[in-house]
């Protein structure tokens, strides 16, 4: 996005100084022409429609034009590409956590190939955030609550710096870190130096410890809705809206589960709010996404969610809202 951003800035530069110039030339030139001669009364113009037009157009045009091309560069820098690697962020006062899809964690510290579109899906632990990369041209708000995203796609191998450009306390100037890009064959080598293994692994393991898949079956006779095929998909709530099946869908879920409620089922699903982690929220989301890549096909009743396990839950069981 570097190449468009800069591309656009300097149109702006050069339409504003060429605007600059041409102000001061004709300051200059009515300074000159209409100045003040002993013995000259001066005369009273009448205004010209044609030159109204004109300089009411050409502006209209130029603005438009500048809207256009802002537009466009924005929209492209707000649609991450499908295939996109992901990686979760996890801002907190005062450092980056960031979780890869292939379950390598990292600290102030992102490894990325180079010429491959990765995906940042972001929240924060505490406060408001912005992870921003100056070279990049890239900054993006990291909210408590809530996904925010943004993504990029390294052309050229190095080492570049990454901000938080959002004041959020006394060391705000210490939320600092390195987006790293190597080569791919290199890249492919950090990625195998370990690993505590796919983050939709974790999440499956931790769905199994909740009790998750007590109320949520793999088929329509589940307290709870299935989660298969689920992720990107309309959801009928129960107030009659219908809502996309996104990151944040589910997340609310999670951690709050009566915000949304499904169609067809009862309010039954626990809050998780304060029971699970940032990271395990993440893991929770990358396995029902996984399962849902892993069955496109399939139609789907119901958003998803996760219920505490037995031990936690009511005689009667959970469900996702």
């Amino acid at each position: 996005m570097a190449s468009r951003v800069d591309a656009l800035y300097i149109f702006l530069l050069i339409v504003c100084g060429m605007m600059t110039l041409l102000i001061f030339v004709c300051l200059g030139y009515f300074a000159a022409r209409f100045r003040h001669r002993p013995g000259v009364r001066a005369e009273q113009i009448e205004g010209s429609t044609p030159l109204e037009i004109t300089w009411s157009t050409i502006p209209f045009v130029v603005f438009m034009a500048i809207f256009a091309w802002g537009a466009t560069v924005y929209f492209k820098e707000r649609t991450p590409p499908d295939d996109s690697t992901e990686v979760y962020v996890v801002a907190k006062q005062w450092m980056w956590k960031l979780e890869h899809a292939e379950g390598q964690r990292e600290i102030n510290e992102l490894h990325v190939p180079v010429g491959r579109d990765v995906k940042l899906i972001m929240t924060s632990q505490d406060v408001i955030h912005s992870f921003y990369i100056p070279a990049f041209r890239i900054k993006q708000d990291v909210l408590p609550g809530r996904y925010t995203v943004e993504w990029f796609r390294a052309t050229k191998p190095g080492v570049y710096h990454l901000f938080c450009a959002e004041y959020c306390g006394t060391q705000h100037s210490g939320m600092v870190g390195d987006i790293v890009v190597q080569q791919p064959a290199q890249y492919e080598a950090w990625m195998n130096g370990g690993s505590m293994g796919p983050l939709s692994a974790t999440g499956g393991k931790l769905f199994a410890e909740l009790g998750c898949a007590t109320c949520h079956h793999n088929d329509s006779l589940g307290r709870g809705p299935n989660l298969q095929g689920v992720f990107g998909k309309p959801v009928q709530l129960a107030d009659g809206r219908t809502v996309t099946a996104d990151e944040n869908y589910l997340r609310e879920c999670i951690l709050d589960p009566g915000a949304k409620r499904v169609s067809g089922f009862q309010p039954i699903m626990p809050t998780f709010q304060g029971l699970v982690s940032e990271e395990q929220v993440n893991a929770l989301v990358a396995y029902i996404k996984s399962i849902s890549a892993a069955n496109p096909g399939q139609s789907v009743k119901a958003s998803a969610s996760a219920p505490r396990s037995s031990a936690q839950v009511q005689p009667k069981g959970s469900q996702v809202q």
